[in-house]
């Protein structure tokens, strides 16, 4: 098979005889507990839980046959923050998912390099961002990029290609390719918002990317948030050099498009998930502030009008102070609660 991507030899190690593991009844249910997690008083996950040992032993069935389930989105959109169309997958699909993620993961895992923070346990937003702030007080320039339509333009060919680079086991990688043809939204390529195997599909596409700054443009400071990233340097040229060999690089072997590059001076604040880090402080975006207001406006309303209970209200309220939190947004907070009436 050509390779037509550069990856460290170190990597090139597949693994194989996963399908037994992954097929396990006791991986199966360790997979159903997990996808019902925040979902437990859905009419789906209570059907399927009423079946539960049946569901299993057929799902059981389906993945040592390869005769999977795929497909069936139920598809709807968001503007949190962007436009965004979601692909909600049948709960025996996410259970599925769970199932081949359990055992996968550690596959996936270790072709990451450590300052790829998305989709991954004990890294998240706020670890990629205590490690933004660590860079960004130590270097003058950064080089903020993100790809253009990223899911959307993600090849079928070049990612099952990255597959069998990882696994041997054809049965598996069998299912793998079931589940990437199940979606597409031009001819051979994008994978699905919303689905536990595209999160991991999404992550590991540009890991190879990662080692190419790291390991053979050198560049000493990196950190990617799935298709967030940002670089940093002392040198203004020599940062925009890496940057442009980079998108020529993604361009031909991902084929990948990035948005136009945000090249600065750190003390002029980067706008990274929501906030604006500078070498001293962090504040919350202008859209992040907006966010914040609307979404708290709509849960006032919702307790005072008797849709949610005091417990809902501050399921959902919590998440948004955190948020908050991690910005230097006091003062912000108290004006909007105090405009909603001190809530």
């Amino acid at each position: 098979m050509l390779t037509i991507f550069w990856i460290n030899q170190k990597l090139m190690k597949r693994q194989g005889q996963l399908l037994e593991e992954i097929a396990d009844l006791n991986n199966l249910y360790r997979a159903f507990y997990k996808a019902q997690k925040g979902k437990i008083s859905k009419h789906c996950v209570c059907a399927y839980k009423k079946q539960l040992q049946n569901n299993l032993q057929r799902l059981q069935h389906q993945i040592i046959s390869g005769r999977v389930e795929t497909g069936g989105y139920n598809t709807f959109t968001i503007y949190d923050p962007k436009k965004r169309l979601i692909c909600a997958t049948p709960f025996s699909q996410r259970v599925l998912h769970h199932a081949l993620m359990n055992v996968c993961h550690a596959s996936f895992e270790k072709h990451q390099i450590v300052n790829s923070f998305a989709s991954r346990p004990r890294k998240g937003t706020y670890a990629a961002l205590d490690k933004a702030r660590e860079y960004h007080s130590q270097y003058r320039w950064f080089l903020k990029l993100d790809v253009r339509k990223y899911f959307e333009s993600i090849d079928h060919k070049i990612l099952k290609q990255q597959l069998h680079c990882m696994f041997k086991d054809q049965a598996l990688l069998l299912i793998f390719e079931k589940i990437i043809n199940s979606y597409s939204t031009e001819s051979d390529k994008s994978v699905p918002i919303g689905n536990l195997t595209s999160q991991y599909f999404a992550n590991h596409y540009l890991s190879v990317a990662d080692r190419y700054l790291k390991e053979v443009l050198r560049l000493p400071a990196y950190v990617r948030y799935m298709d967030d990233m940002v670089l940093w340097h002392h040198d203004k040229e020599l940062l925009l050099d890496i940057g442009y060999r980079f998108k020529e690089y993604i361009a031909r072997k991902l084929l990948l498009q990035l948005k136009p590059f945000c090249l600065n001076e750190s003390s002029r604040g980067l706008p990274f998930l929501g906030y604006l880090l500078f070498p001293d402080r962090v504040r919350l975006t202008q859209r992040s502030k907006e966010r914040f207001i609307q979404k708290s406006r709509l849960y006032d309303r919702n307790l005072q009008r008797g849709r949610w209970s005091q417990n809902e209200f501050v399921n959902h309220t919590m998440p948004l102070v955190v948020f908050t939190e991690y910005a230097d947004a006091r003062e912000f907070r108290k004006i909007v609660y105090s405009y909603n009436g001190g809530r």
